[in-house]
């Protein structure tokens, strides 16, 4: 599973990272995380506020903090299309 975070490396940005790696780890999924910070990179994926959650190529969330909880759910999601 590819998990991005869209974002210049804000406060939120970062706290939005945190949630999802700790999402990702407690359901034991394999994933890539990576963070997308250049800002032609985030406009060309349609995104106008940052911070941004992008699951397998899909924005999920975008201009706020995602919580753990909420990324659990997502990500859950996401697995379950890919099974």
């Amino acid at each position: 599973m590819k998990i991005e975070i869209l974002g210049t490396g804000c406060p939120k940005c970062q706290a939005l990272a945190d949630n999802a790696k700790a999402a990702a780890d407690k359901m034991g999924v394999p994933y890539e995380l990576t963070k997308v910070t250049q800002i032609n990179d985030i406009i060309g994926r349609g995104v106008m506020m940052t911070p941004a959650l992008v699951i397998d190529g899909e924005v999920k969330v975008s201009g706020q903090v995602a919580t753990e909880a909420e990324i659990t759910t997502l990500l859950g999601n996401a697995a379950s299309k890919e099974s």
